[in-house]
C-alpha cells in the first residue's frame, strides 16, 4: 500500500512537471506572436512604403531574411542611425546605400531593441507562412479585384493553434491524471460501490487537482483574449450594416432588372470626390408617370411638396481622417462598382459587403494593377517600372502606401 502511493506521488510529480514545462512553452510562443504582432503592425505604419517583407526590391531592399544577412546588434545600430554607420565605413552599409542610390533611409532612434525584433520576427513569420491563395481574375479593362477581408491577422492564427495544442494536451494530462488515480485508488477500492460513486469521486480528485485548474485558468486566459482581440479589432467596423430606409427603394429592381445605369442616380459616380446621394427630382425623372399610386412613391410626392430632401440613411461611410476620391478608382482605376459595394443588383436592401478598413484599402492597393491603357501618364512609369520587374506596375508602386495620400 505505501508502495503503491509512492508510486502514485512520483508520477503525479511528473504529470505536474510536464504541464509546467508545456505552459512555459506556451507562454513563450505567446509572447512571440505578440512581439510578432507588434512588429507587424510598426512594419506596416513606417517601413511599408519604402521594403516589402518578402525579397521584392522597392525603394530599398526586400527584407526577406535579413536576420541571416545581419547581427541583429547591426540592424538595431542601422534602424537607429543609418547615416552614422555609413559614415562609420561600414562596406556593407556603403554598398548598400550606393547600390540603391543613395537614397537616405530615415532614421528611427525611438525604436526600442524589443520593437526592432518584432518586426523581424513578423518578417520571418510572414516568409515563413504558406502563399497566399492567387486573387481573382482582373477586370476586363485590367484592374484586379481588390482583396478579400482577411480573416484575422498573424496573431489570432497563432493563439488559435496554441489554443488547439493546449486543449489536446490538457485532455492527455488529464487522462494520465485520471489514470493514475485510478491504478492508486484500485487496492482500496470498495468493490460495494456503484459505478457512479467512483465516477463522482474520480471528478471530484480531478477538480481538486492543482494541474487541472491550472489548464482551465490557462484555457480562460486564452479565449478571453482571443475574445478581447477579437473585439478590439472589430470596433468602428460596419460590415454587414444595412439600414431601413425612408423609402423602400430596391437596387435589384432598379439596376439588375431595368439595367439602369449607376451614374444615372449617382451622378458623381465617375466624375466627383463622392459618388452623390440622388435627389427627389432624378427619381421624378421615371416615376412622374410610373407607378404613381404607389404607397413608397408617394412618399417622393410629399418631400417635393415640402420641398424637403427625402433623409436617406448612409450606409458607407468613411472617417473623417480619410480621404477617398471617388473618381480616382472608378473612373482612373477602372474598378467597378461591386469591387468595393459589392452586387449592387441584387440587393433589395443595401448593405456594406466590405470592411472598408484601413488593412482592406492597403491589400487592394499591393494586389491591384494600375490601369495604364490608354493613359499617357503612366508611360513613362510603366517602362521605367519594367526595367526592374517582371512583375506588374501595382497601385503600390505609385504611392498607394504613402500615408499622406489618404492622411493629410
Amino acid at each position: 500500500m505505501r508502495k503503491s502511493i509512492f508510486m502514485y506521488c512520483k508520477k503525479f510529480t511528473l504529470v505536474k512537471f510536464l504541464f509546467s514545462f508545456l505552459f512555459v512553452i506556451a507562454t513563450t510562443t505567446a509572447m512571440v506572436a505578440q512581439d510578432a504582432a507588434e512588429g507587424e503592425t510598426l512594419f506596416k505604419n513606417n517601413c511599408a512604403a519604402c521594403h516589402a517583407s518578402t525579397d521584392e526590391v522597392l525603394v530599398g531592399p526586400g527584407l526577406k531574411g535579413i536576420s541571416e544577412r545581419r547581427p541583429i546588434e547591426w540592424i538595431v545600430k542601422w534602424v537607429h542611425n543609418p547615416q552614422a554607420v555609413i559614415a562609420s565605413g561600414d562596406k556593407y552599409a556603403n554598398d548598400l546605400y550606393n547600390k540603391f542610390n543613395k537614397a537616405a533611409m530615415t532614421p528611427y532612434p525611438n525604436f526600442s531593441e524589443a520593437q526592432i525584433k518584432g518586426i523581424i520576427a513578423y518578417i520571418d513569420a510572414s516568409n515563413a507562412a504558406p502563399a497566399a491563395p492567387a486573387p481573382g481574375a482582373a477586370p476586363a479593362d485590367g484592374a484586379a479585384a481588390p482583396a478579400a477581408q482577411s480573416s484575422g491577422g498573424m496573431m489570432e492564427v497563432l493563439l488559435v493553434g496554441l489554443l488547439i495544442i493546449m486543449v489536446i494536451v490538457l485532455i492527455a494530462l488529464l487522462s494520465i491524471v485520471n489514470s493514475l488515480s485510478k491504478l492508486s485508488k484500485a487496492a482500496e477500492e470498495d468493490p460495494s460501490k456503484s459505478f457512479f460513486e467512483r465516477v463522482s469521486e474520480n471528478a471530484k480528485s480531478l477538480a481538486a487537482n492543482s494541474a487541472v485548474k491550472t489548464g482551465i485558468i490557462v484555457l480562460v486566459f486564452l479565449l478571453g483574449g482571443k475574445a478581447t482581440i477579437d473585439a478590439a479589432y472589430g470596433v468602428g467596423i460596419h460590415q454587414g450594416y444595412a439600414p431601413e430606409q425612408p423609402i423602400k427603394f430596391s437596387h435589384k429592381l432598379h439596376a439588375g432588372e431595368n439595367q439602369i445605369n449607376c451614374n444615372y442616380c449617382h451622378t458623381g459616380v465617375y466624375e466627383g470626390k463622392g459618388a452623390n446621394v440622388p435627389s427627389a427630382n432624378i427619381c421624378m425623372n421615371c416615376h412622374n408617370a410610373i407607378k404613381r399610386e404607389s404607397p413608397e412613391i408617394q412618399k417622393i410626392y410629399k418631400a417635393l411638396e415640402k420641398d424637403e430632401p427625402i433623409q436617406w440613411v448612409r450606409v458607407h461611410n468613411l472617417p473623417d481622417l480619410a480621404y477617398f476620391n471617388h473618381s480616382q478608382h472608378t473612373n482612373v482605376g477602372g474598378l467597378e462598382c461591386k469591387n468595393c459595394h459589392g452586387e449592387i443588383e441584387k440587393m433589395e436592401v443595401v448593405e456594406q459587403r466590405s470592411s472598408l478598413t484601413m488593412g482592406w484599402c492597403i491589400d487592394c492597393h499591393r494586389q491591384t494593377d494600375v490601369n495604364a491603357k490608354g493613359n499617357a501618364y503612366y508611360d513613362k512609369l510603366v517602362e521605367v517600372h519594367n526595367k526592374d520587374s517582371k512583375t506588374p506596375l501595382k497601385v503600390q508602386n505609385i504611392g498607394g502606401l504613402e500615408c499622406s495620400k489618404c492622411h493629410y
